[in-house]
């Protein structure tokens, strides 16, 4: 029988311990052989990020065992961290960031010597037995300094520099033969999704790098995930027609089969073909390069391609004929695919749908089979308890669209008085060069099982909608994903789906600061959530690290010529503006938003005799990944709603501490 209860009141099946309990966060694929591996994140470990095995029988083992960490701090937001061939996998361990050699059914062995660098997305040169890699190295005055290097497998002090002199690298890449290296570069102020260039170079007999080409890229256009093909065709991802499209060009066509080589090698050239688009769509078939090891496509086989692109928000799964750049799609339940990998016969990625937790999935390319092989959560949880997304456009400044997801609220145990609409959570996503997706998230189901609605923003400066949409947000941060956010919840109010007094806004770390911004300078949320969040950009420009350390250059203008926009725009200084409850959730040992940022707006938030609450943790950085953390900082956040709005609690959580309560 159905009970009639307030809003936010509803008795949930979907708890914090049940969602701690029972899930993992997917990250890193790759193939070797016949076998697939991937990185696990546990909370309920600690945090701690474990490589995992599938053999073809079906058997799933870890790799790693206790107590390495499989994570790198190279940008500080890592990825990359592994690399396998042959049954042997190198990782990092994010204790001491030095990388490790296991070889199958061995222990880790210690393989680069102790010293203040990091690295990341690297691969194995087999010919010359050595790893090529990105490393950033700590040890040196001023901000730390970025090469691609090689690791010698007999001999990890032997450590050379290949390629130095820009700001950052990425994605070091050989070509089939071992010949060729290709990479990814920029330089300070652009980030990877502003403008990026694509380098190619010979392979000398001593194994070092001869005369280098720019392929393509500059400041104005993106260049995302290089990979070689085995006829010598290199493939990559660029936004220059607006959307990240593939393309490809031919790199010193190769010697007919059968021939071993020349006696001397031809200069490095492009092909007469030069540069082609592989497929022209108004798609995105890349994404921001947050972390390493990023993947939308693959080279399968000879002639084919299989790939994942992202429409209005949604992401497709499609195969591409290289011959005659036929698209085609390949029918999945999934809306979120991502760290694509193939090989043969065989596609395995990562994808989620607004009815299925995210999954590493096998799928055969023959038979169009396909078998998750692991679910981010085994939770087994009935339907009637599920809020399916409803992906939503609503008006916003300028004329213009904006997007995002919205999910009512949805118990079948429960309903609400007929008078009574739900109250509202807006999630403002990070980045805030990012994008959230339809996939199902517990911690979502977590607020609408118990009544609440919640949008999830794309605001202006999302991806997945071109490089124009994206680009909305430059000299435009805390002004045009705070009117979006604003709008869409004005919209659903506008709509009765959702009670106007009782809307909240939520975010972390760029979300944070459009959060903090929302409740300073907006008057629409009457309570919100800052996790890790920015509230002094001044403080933030001028302690951060390298990765983003110009970021804001393009968000906000330079600094410090254009500090009066820093402080227009840093709520810290508007505090008197400020006239609803916040909570604030914060790791003490942040590097990316020190906690001093939180602390400094609760003080103030104190003063003036507002509710707020701070919650910090010990040994957290920047994102929680402890499953006690996780689940107090998802009980804490309900249980000040609970007090904000008014509403009685269907079970007991642990309180935080409010303080002018």
């Amino acid at each position: 029988m159905v009970a009639v209860s307030p809003y936010g009141s509803w008795k949930s099946p979907i708890t914090s311990d049940l969602i701690v309990s029972g899930t993992v966060g997917l990250g890193q694929i790759a193939i070797d052989g016949n076998d697939i591996y991937w990185v696990e994140g546990r909370p309920s470990e600690g945090g701690r990020s474990v490589i995992v095995r599938r053999t073809p029988d079906g058997k799933i083992t870890d790799v790693t065992p206790p107590p390495f960490n499989v994570r790198t701090r190279v940008h500080e937001y890592g990825g990359g961290a592994f690399a396998v061939a042959g049954g042997t996998v190198y990782f990092s361990h994010f204790s001491d960031q030095r990388i490790y050699c296991q070889a199958l059914d061995s222990q880790p062995e210690v393989l680069t010597p102790v010293a203040d660098c990091s690295y990341a997305d690297a691969i194995v040169d087999k010919q010359k037995k050595r790893l090529i890699c990105v490393r950033e190295d700590r040890a040196v005055d001023g901000e730390p300094v970025n090469t691609i290097v090689s690791i010698n497998l007999d001999d990890g002090a032997d450590i050379r520099v290949l390629v130095e002199g820009n700001d950052f690298y990425a994605s070091p890449r050989l070509s089939p033969d071992g010949s060729q290296l290709c990479w990814i570069c920029w330089n300070h102020p652009n980030m990877p999704w502003d403008g990026t260039e694509l380098w190619v170079a010979k392979i000398d007999s001593g194994g070092f790098l001869g005369e280098k080409q720019l392929v393509t890229g500059g400041v104005d256009e993106s260049i995302f995930q290089p990979e070689w093909a085995a006829d010598g065709v290199l493939y990559f991802v660029s936004d220059k027609s607006n959307w990240w499209n593939i393309y490809r060009t031919p790199l010193n066509p190769p010697l007919p089969r059968g021939e071993a080589g020349t006696a001397s090698e031809p200069p490095l050239v492009m092909g007469a073909g030069g540069i082609e688009p592989l497929c022209e769509m108004a798609a995105e078939f890349g994404m921001p390069q947050w972390v390493f090891g990023m993947s939308t496509y693959a080279v399968a086989a000879e002639n084919q391609i299989i790939c994942t692109y992202n429409q209005q928000g949604e992401w497709h799964l499609a195969s591409v004929d290289l011959t005659t750049k036929q698209l085609t799609e390949i029918e999945t339940p999934y809306t979120d695919i991502s760290s694509l990998q193939a090989s043969g016969e065989i596609a395995v990625f990562l994808a989620g749908s607004p009815t299925e937790s995210a999954a590493i999935v096998l799928l055969n390319l023959t038979t169009s089979q396909r078998q998750v092989l692991r679910r981010s959560s085994d939770l087994s949880i009935d339907p009637g308890y599920l809020s399916v997304a409803r992906a939503i456009e609503f008006p916003t400044e300028n004329g213009l669209t904006a997007f995002g997801f919205f999910y009512p609220p949805q118990n079948q145990d429960f309903t609400a008085p007929e008078t009574e609409k739900p109250p509202l959570v807006v999630k403002s996503h990070g980045g805030p060069t990012a994008a959230t997706s339809s996939t199902m998230n517990l911690r979502i189901q977590y607020w609408t099982s118990r009544g609440f609605a919640v949008l999830d923003v794309n605001y202006g400066g999302s991806t997945g909608y071109g490089r124009e949409y994206r680009q909305r947000l430059k000299d435009n941060w805390g002004i045009v994903d705070v009117d979006d956010c604003a709008n869409g919840a004005k919209y659903l109010a506008q709509k009765g789906l959702v009670d106007g007094a009782r809307m909240a806004i939520a975010g972390g770390s760029a979300g944070g600061y459009t959060t903090l911004c929302a409740l300073t300078f907006r008057d629409v949320f009457k309570a919100g959530a800052s996790y890790y969040g920015v509230s002094d950009l001044e403080a933030l420009v001028r302690d951060t690290h390298k990765f983003e350390a110009r970021y804001l250059d393009g968000l906000i203008g330079p600094y410090p010529d254009r500090k009066d926009l820093y402080v227009a725009r840093s709520p810290i200084h508007f505090t008197e503006r400020l006239s609803c409850p916040a909570i604030f959730f914060q790791g003490l040992e942040d590097k990316v938003v020190p906690p001093n940022q939180a602390e400094m707006m609760v003080d103030a938030l104190k003063a003036k005799g507002l509710l707020v609450a701070y919650v910090a943790y010990e040994g957290e950085q920047h994102g929680f990944r402890r499953a006690e953390n996780i689940k107090r900082t998802l009980d804490g956040e309900f249980y000040f709603y609970s007090r904000v709005f008014g509403f009685e609690l269907a079970e007991s959580v642990e309180e935080v501490p409010i303080y002018n309560l």
